[in-house]
Formats: structure tokens, sequence, C-alpha cells
């Protein structure tokens, strides 16, 4: 069945969309170029350029104004991409004062077990995946367009070395089973998102709740190092110092049809999120980022 929802709720992108109509940010060019080895990913960053001119700046802000939740705020995310045979790496470095890496975990009170609403950081790329793309998850004009995201939690799938691998589908025409918004300028907008197939790397623990194994419980139990489409991003974040570092990787070309496929000469256009033990639509976001290939 279909669930309506108010236009704030759980928009996992909106950057340059609604929160910011009157004022998006200006499109912003990352150069991917070819590298003389594959990175390590261990979040080190010992096998990157170590000079800043060669690393983009990218400012986020909240997706949201008066977003009371936001965590995050203004900042500038430090970002570099490059490819070496078939696959892309990408490493993300960002300040945040302290590492939250507990995903809800369980507390002991009274008598038994209750879960927290602590949550851990995250980070997000999204790509254009075909059709009539807009920055906007609710673009004023009618249009169909698909993006792969991919999504690194601190708590979650930073312990098995992955991000999760996601699609979303948006579009004014009616979608079945899709969560339904109304756009800035009325209309519907239809969103459906989905997790490319697989066996995931984690599921939420539910443990016996009046049985005392300690005062906290972590939130979530490691299933192993999945499979599928759902894990074949390759991510590992390291926290140091006030700032996170993250590395990813993935195939240039997956052969699927959720996952964006990276020329070796072109450009692809995308964003990308900060969420400081954020969740949904607290996060700060970019503008556009176009990712430009040259051999």
């Amino acid at each position: 069945m279909t669930t309506i929802i108010p236009i704030f709720l759980a928009l996992f992108f909106s950057s340059g969309g609604a929160a910011w109509a009157e004022s998006k940010v200006p499109e912003q060019n990352i150069n991917v170029g070819t590298l003389s080895a594959a990175p390590v990913v261990d979040g080190s960053f010992d096998d990157w350029p170590q000079q800043k001119s060669q690393w983009s700046l990218i400012p986020v802000k909240p997706a949201l104004p008066n977003d009371d939740k936001n965590r995050t705020g203004e900042l500038e995310v430090e970002l570099i991409g490059g490819v070496f045979k078939d696959k892309i790496y990408f490493a993300v470095s960002w300040p945040d004062s302290f590492a939250d890496v507990d995903y809800r975990p369980w507390k002991w009170r009274g008598k038994k077990y209750k879960r927290t609403r602590k949550r851990d950081d995250m980070f997000a790329l999204r790509f254009d995946l075909g059709g009539d793309y807009d920055s906007c998850m609710l673009p004023e004009k009618p249009k169909t367009y698909s993006v792969d995201i991919w999504l690194w939690s601190a708590g979650r799938s930073n312990l098995a070395g992955v991000a999760e691998d996601k699609s979303q589908l948006i579009s004014s025409e009616f979608i079945e089973n899709a969560a339904e918004y109304t756009s800035s300028v009325g209309g519907m907008v239809y969103i459906k998102k989905k997790s490319d197939p697989g066996d995931p790397v984690y599921k939420v623990s539910r443990p016996k709740r009046k049985k005392f194994k300690g005062k906290i419980l972590s939130g979530v139990d490691l299933k192993g190092e999945g499979s599928g489409g759902l894990v074949d991003v390759s991510a590992k974040g390291i926290w140091k110092d006030g700032r996170w570092f993250v590395e990813f990787s993935r195939k240039l070309n997956t052969d699927s049809s959720d996952d964006v496929i990276f020329p070796s000469k072109g450009n692809v256009i995308g964003a990308i999120a900060v969420f400081n033990k954020g969740w949904a639509e607290h996060k700060s976001v970019s503008g556009d980022l176009r990712f430009v290939f040259s051999e």
C-alpha cells in the first residue's frame, strides 16, 4: 500500500532541491584521473597525493533550513577520485569532533533493555543513473529519473568494510508502493528506494529484553561479508584527530542496471551528503558535482 508522508520526512538527498529553491549551490567539477597504483581501501590515505592542491574542497550545508536536528552544519569536505584498471576509487575527509560509532545500542534500564536513540555518523555518494536528472528530489516540473547511492555508516557497514549500495527512482508519475510527496509547486512526486540485491552484512540486534548481559549491548549484529550487488562497494573509514577519513572503491562497470557506469572519458553528475549522528533529512549536502573522467 502506498504511504503518504509529509514533504520533510525521510528524504535521502535534497541537494539543491526544495530546501534551496531560492539559492541553488553552483555546480562543481571534480577531476577523476588515472592512478599509478590501486589505493588500499583502509581509511589511511597513505597512498593518495598529499598535496592539498590535488584535492577538491566541497562545501556542504544543511539540506533543510532551520533544522534543529541537523548536527553537521556547514563545513568543507576534502575529496579526491581516481581510476586504476577496472576500478574507481574515492577518498573523502571532513571535520567531526567526535566519532559516533554506535547505532541505537540497547541500554539496561530498570529490569529490561531499551533501545537508545543514538545514531552513527554516515557519508553518502549519489550518482545520476539515468532519466531526466534533477538535483532536486522534488522537481518543480514533471520528471522521472534514477540515482545510485553509496551509503557508508560508521557503526554498521564500516564494521564489514563496505558501503551499502542502493538506488532511488523519482517520478511525477505514479509508482506502486512508493512514498508520495507534494512538490513545492503542487502535484505529486513518487520516490521509491531499494537496496541492490544481495545479503546484508549486518542486522538490527534483538536481544532478550529481560536477560541481563551487560549495561549496554550493541544495536547491530554482524552477519558476515554479505553478498551480491548490495556490497559491491568497498569502503573503510578511520576517525583521527577530529576528522573522518573514508575510502571507497567499486568496479567501473558492474553490469547491473542498479549501478552507475563510470566512463573512461566523459562525466557523471552526482552529489555528497554528510550525517553527523544523523539520519534521513537531517544531513548536510553539496550542490551538484560533475565527476569528469580523463584517460
